[in-house]
């Protein structure tokens, strides 16, 4: 195994927890220190602290003292690039399964009797699922 894959692929598991994701995001910007995130976050300082030392390790996030504060920035900015590019991969494929759903659910009448061509021309029920698109768009 290469090198780069190797470390690829722990920077990848690094970032596949949601959380650290809405750490990353926050960080886009500005520097942040613990515990404004877990206020943010609305988790406990010491659960956001572990994901900062996830983030740290596979070299994500920088951390810098300031005072008796630690305060965490990005390490590269394309880490919001790749993330943003893997936000996109998945909505084109939720999209795609919201298309293929849709037409499986399309019944072809052209072969169907002329009742059953009555019952599927009937306007159809409000739909009870959320949208799956909507799943993914980016709430920072």
């Amino acid at each position: 195994m290469d090198e780069i894959d190797r470390l690829q692929a722990e920077t990848l598991k690094a970032l596949a927890s949601p959380r650290r994701l809405e750490i990353v995001h926050r960080l886009a910007a500005e520097a942040w220190d613990v515990g404004r995130l877990a206020r943010e976050l609305g988790c406990s300082q010491p659960n956001v602290s572990q994901h900062l030392a996830v983030l740290r390790a596979a070299g994500v996030v920088n951390s810098e003292r300031v005072g008796r504060e630690v305060h965490y920035r990005l390490a590269d900015d394309e880490v919001l690039l790749a993330c943003s590019i893997m936000r996109g991969v998945l909505l084109r494929r939720l999209r795609r399964l919201a298309d293929l759903s849709e037409a499986d659910a399309s019944p072809d009448v052209s072969d169907a009797p002329p009742s059953a061509a009555r019952a599927a021309a009937a306007p159809p029920p409000a739909p009870v699922a959320t949208d799956p698109t909507r799943l993914l768009i980016a709430h920072h």
